[in-house]
């Protein structure tokens, strides 16, 4: 692959597969209806957090008071598997996956750890 195209895709690179993505009886993970229709959309999580998704690429992550408060900055990609990967303005990245698992919606980290979003 010529290095531009290695640079290009780089920052996905390394991150979770289709195959690392641990999923429970009942987890459906959104399709590609649900995966265009995010720009516009946010999710607002437990902990009060909340993952705004925006137009053409951007990202913001705001931290409830009680953690801190303050908003993270970013970019997101919908990578082949249908993960949700965000590189942060600090250069820190991830992938998400969303599943629905009857009417709930949930973030699965790449860690396998699962943050059910509010109604």
């Amino acid at each position: 692959m010529p290095l531009f195209l290695c640079l290009a895709f780089w920052p996905y690179a390394t991150l979770a597969t289709a195959a690392d993505w641990v999923l429970r009886p009942g987890d459906q993970p959104f399709d590609q209806v649900d995966l265009a229709s995010l720009a516009g959309q946010s999710f607002t999580f437990f902990d009060d957090g909340r993952a705004a998704y925006g137009d053409q690429g951007a990202y913001s992550y705001s931290y409830s008071a009680e953690n801190g408060g303050g908003t993270a900055h970013g970019s997101y990609n919908i990578a082949q598997d249908g993960s949700v990967c965000v590189v942060f303005a600090n250069g820190r990245q991830r992938c998400d996956l969303y599943v629905r698992n009857g009417a709930r919606v949930i973030l699965i980290s790449e860690t396998g750890d699962r943050y059910p979003v509010r109604p």
